[in-house]
């Protein structure tokens, strides 16, 4: 098997600094939120700073899910411990939608008790702060998510939907503010109930991704044909016989069947094996192992 050593071990540095960036970010917004809300007495600001504090568990249990998933394999775990990644962000794709359904559900009783009549009308130096948090809130999304998509990781990628639906959660803080300084209260349990819609449907994504990949879900299409055109532009292979490919976490296993000159000899086919063994590893970086199993072709046997 082909392996970058240098390159596994500057994945790893990327992962765990975004796990300490994320963690910085929410002990930053945390501070920020709920000294405002002491400040100008906003409870709405104060509930907000304390959810961000909670989502320092979150991405502490991505950090531990992602540092278990990086171990090599061992005597009880032969494949490895990647599946443990989606293990991860099944649990964090929980704790979304939870939120969500926890937005939503305020949003709906404030509506039907009309607690939305008796908000406290805000100053504009919470807007102010909500701007902040909002923007802050994407920036990040954005940076975990880049990180995320190059290094095929579910768990940050599901960290990084947690802090977009956090962002989701600031929208609704900010309009609900904005709402009652123009005197529409009701936007805030309106825009509650939208924004938790958002959030429940990414979670779901997230849970649907990390479950294909815990149940042997083959490849995308376009995955498959990029692995096709490898092994078919590989000399000396007649055809592909049978491919199939398998999630396992964020890493593929392919198993693969080819067909050879029926006339050459078993170390000539075993060589032909081992290349196309090596050109798919190296170019699939998301392949841990690519099984092969050479059949003979007869139909196109050299004389």
């Amino acid at each position: 098997m082909v392996i970058n050593l240098k390159k596994t071990i500057s994945n790893k540095k990327n992962i765990y600094q975004v796990t300490i960036v994320s963690i910085a970010v929410n002990i930053f917004l945390a501070v920020l939120k709920v000294v405002s809300g002491l400040i100008t007495k906003s409870n709405v600001m104060i509930s907000d700073g304390v959810h961000s504090l909670s989502d320092v568990f979150a991405t502490l249990v991505v950090m531990i899910g992602i540092k278990i998933s990086h171990k090599k394999p061992d005597k009880k775990h032969q494949y490895g411990h990647e599946r443990y990644e989606c293990i991860t962000s099944i649990l964090l794709s929980v704790i979304i939608f939870l939120t969500g359904l926890f937005i939503g559900y305020n949003g709906i009783i404030n509506i039907i008790k009309k607690k939305y009549i008796t908000m406290v009308i805000p100053g504009f130096e919470l807007i102010f702060i909500s701007l902040i948090c909002i923007i802050t809130k994407e920036l990040t999304f954005k940076y975990i998510k880049n990180i995320a998509q190059k290094n095929n990781s579910s768990a940050l990628m599901a960290d990084a939907w947690h802090h977009r639906a956090d962002e989701l959660s600031s929208i609704g803080v900010f309009i609900g503010i904005f709402g009652s300084i123009i005197g529409i209260k009701i936007l805030e349990p309106i825009s509650c109930i939208a924004i938790a819609l958002l959030i429940m449907k990414s979670a779901v994504d997230i849970w649907r991704d990390s479950v294909d990949k815990m149940v042997d879900c083959s490849v995308s299409e376009e995955v498959e044909k990029n692995i096709r055109n490898i092994i078919n532009n590989q000399k000396d292979v007649h055809k592909i016989d049978d491919l199939k490919t398998r999630l396992f976490g964020s890493k593929i296993y392919i198993d693969l069947e080819i067909s050879v000159d029926s006339n050459i000899s078993l170390k000539k086919a075993h060589q032909i094996a081992h290349n196309v063994h090596d050109e798919v590893e190296a170019k699939i970086k998301e392949c841990k192992h690519c099984m092969i199993h050479v059949n003979p072709d007869i139909e196109k046997s050299s004389n």
